[in-house]
């Protein structure tokens, strides 16, 4: 996430669906927001409310903010029509069949106005992940889709979003990857895994410039993540679908 373009403001309601270990609603709550962190996975969630527990504790969040869990399906969200100023849903979509379902979902629940982020693997890194392993993709729970950008947005775009703009981002968690893919996706071990992955914790604690730069140019060829963002109209509009259900009655 690019929190300069997707800005969050103290106070706003934010959904983070499919938290996973909860990520993006640490920093949602860092900058003052009320926080759902959302998930199927109890085991996720618990260990996400024990860090906004820890979080509180050290002082890391303002006065006001808020920060609370939620289990359940995102095809039937637990929350009222239009009660979110933002949500975001970050390498979540891939793993569900009924993508368009959970899309409506994240429509209903988002206010007028309200903006959405979404992100995905990106084609190109994740057709070779497919490619070098199929236990990547196979497992219970794994990825069922490679959505190309122009599908993701066009399936936003037909039930009433409008696109804003996107980007690329992890250029660096490509190659890693690649690696664990072409030696066993759940070998931790092999020594090349092992070396990459100490390279990125390394990276992510410490952020030199040499990496970041190395980063931001192999973002837009590489990168592991591709992020839209849209926003929810703040008056009604016919969604695309909607049209060609009349012109195929007509």
């Amino acid at each position: 996430m690019d929190f300069q373009r997707f800005r969050v403001a103290p106070g706003e309601r934010v959904l983070d669906m499919g938290c996973g270990a909860g990520r993006h609603a640490f920093e949602l709550y860092r900058r003052g927001a009320d926080v759902v962190a959302f998930d199927l996975d109890p085991g996720e969630l618990d260990g996400v409310e024990k860090m906004f527990g820890a979080m509180r504790l050290e002082g890391e969040v303002p006065a006001g903010a808020s920060a609370t869990t939620v289990q359940g399906d995102a095809l039937d969200l637990p929350f009222p029509d239009d009660h979110f100023d933002k949500i975001i849903a970050s390498e979540v979509l891939e793993h569900i069949p009924d993508d368009m379902r959970a899309m409506r979902e994240l429509l209903r629940v988002l206010k007028p106005g309200g903006h959405l982020a979404v992100t995905v693997p990106s084609w190109l890194p994740e057709r070779l992940c497919w490619a070098l392993s199929e236990d990547y993709h196979t497992a219970p729970g794994g990825h069922v889709r490679i959505y190309t950008r122009a599908e993701l947005e066009a399936k936003l775009k037909s039930l009433g979003f409008r696109v804003g703009g996107h980007h690329h981002a992890h250029g660096l968690h490509a190659p890693y990857w690649w690696i664990k893919c072409a030696v066993g996706v759940n070998n931790d071990k092999h020594p090349l895994a092992k070396a990459y992955h100490q390279v990125l914790v390394w990276d992510i604690m410490k952020r030199p410039l040499a990496t970041r730069l190395a980063e931001r140019a192999l973002n837009p060829l590489i990168g592991k993540s591709v992020v839209v963002y849209v926003t929810k109209p703040a008056t009604p509009e016919r969604p695309a679908e909607a049209d060609r259900e009349i012109a195929d009655a007509v």
